[in-house]
């Protein structure tokens, strides 16, 4: 038998309607997940659980704050999270696509909560995590300029003439090749 974590609910000795839970997401709930881009986090979840005979409709609340990666100068950074979801538990035996539709084997008793609630936390961060403005770390950032290549420099390349100019040269042999087939090598 399976031991009973702290974001799962058993759901068997629920009466039909509405039931409220909170739960407290802080960093051993990262520290589990093997695969997680959030480091540490304070974020608080409530879930208003509608229970009827033959689904459940869970509304998640989420807000807080988590610890990631910055994308630009790789230290750590705090994100706020916030956002609301809702999802549909069912039973039955085929698998959903339905991204928003979760079924559960009819044999199941309670609702493991982590997988959710993580996906929720996640998809409440930006597309791009980064400090604000002059918070990044300055040596990071110097090394960055250092060593990333830059638009004028591209440029300065691109003008130089190191190629022959002589264009009605390669006008003539374009003409000869287009029916042949493009080689993909």
């Amino acid at each position: 038998m399976k031991a009973r974590n702290a974001y799962s609910i058993p759901f068997v000795g629920l009466k039909l309607g509405i039931h409220e839970f909170e739960f407290e997401i802080r960093d051993a709930f990262f520290d589990a997940l093997d695969y997680s881009i959030i480091h540490k986090g304070e974020v608080d979840v409530r879930l208003r659980l509608e229970k009827k005979e033959t689904m459940m409709i869970a509304e998640f609340s989420i807000l807080g704050k988590v610890f990631t990666t910055c994308d630009r100068c790789n230290d750590p950074v705090e994100v706020a999270v916030k956002g609301q979801y809702k999802v549909i538990f069912t039973f039955g035996n085929e698998p959903s696509d339905d991204e928003n539709l979760i079924v559960l084997h009819p044999d199941a008793y309670e609702l493991e909560l982590n997988e959710p609630m993580y996906e929720f936390i996640t998809v409440s961060l930006p597309s791009r995590l980064v400090h604000k403005q002059g918070e990044c770390n300055e040596e990071m950032l110097r090394m960055l300029e250092q060593y990333s290549a830059r638009y004028e420099d591209q440029q300065d390349e691109d003008t130089e003439d190191d190629w022959d100019d002589d264009d009605d040269e390669w006008e003539d042999e374009d003409e000869d090749y287009e029916d042949d087939p493009i080689d993909p090598k």
